[in-house]
C-alpha cells in the first residue's frame, strides 16, 4: 500500500478524539465522501489502534447517535492492517439528504460541516441554505441568463 496523507478526501488521525464526528458530517456533505483513518499520524506514520473491537463499536455508535439525518447505510468501519500495524478505515459515502449536521448544535454553522482541502470547515448560512433551497439557485440561474439574452439582443 502506498503511504497515506491528507488530502479533501482522506483524513487522518492518531486516535480517536472528538472532531470525528465534523468529519464524517463534512464528508457526507461533500461530492465524493471520504476516508478517514484512526490510528496513522498526519504524516502518513502509522501508529495503530489498541483496542480495535471497542473503538470500531464507539465509532459507530457516535456516528448513528449524533449525526442527522441519519445516515446508516452511508458509511462503513472495518479494520486494515499497514505495516503490521492494526487501523480503522471508516468509508463515508456522499450522502442523499444534505446538509447533514451534527445533532447537538443543529443545522447552523456550529453544526455544518464542509471538507475544503484537506480540513473541515463550518459551512456559512447561505451555503446551508443553498442545500434546503436549492431551485431558488436554480431560479436565479435562469434569470440571469433572461437578462442576459435581453442585454444581447439590444
Amino acid at each position: 500500500m502506498s503511504k497515506l496523507f491528507e488530502s479533501n478526501n482522506t483524513e487522518l488521525k492518531r486516535e480517536l478524539n472528538d472532531k470525528l464526528e465534523k468529519n464524517v458530517v463534512a464528508f457526507l456533505n461533500s461530492k465524493t465522501g471520504g476516508d478517514i483513518y484512526i490510528g496513522v499520524e498526519d504524516d502518513g506514520s502509522i501508529v495503530g489502534v489498541k483496542d480495535i473491537d471497542q473503538t470500531q463499536l464507539t465509532i459507530t455508535s457516535r456516528i448513528k447517535d449524533n449525526i442527522l439525518p441519519t445516515c446508516l447505510g452511508l458509511f462503513d468501519v472495518y479494520t486494515e492492517e499497514i505495516e503490521s500495524q492494526k487501523v480503522i478505515h471508516i468509508v463515508v459515502s456522499s450522502g442523499t439528504e444534505k446538509p447533514y449536521y451534527l445533532k447537538a448544535t443543529g443545522m447552523s454553522p456550529k453544526g455544518c460541516f464542509a471538507r475544503v482541502g484537506s480540513s473541515t470547515q463550518p459551512m456559512d448560512t447561505n451555503t446551508i441554505e443553498s442545500y434546503l433551497h436549492p431551485e431558488q439557485e436554480t431560479l436565479y440561474v435562469i434569470q440571469f441568463h433572461h437578462v442576459m439574452q435581453r442585454n444581447i439582443k439590444s
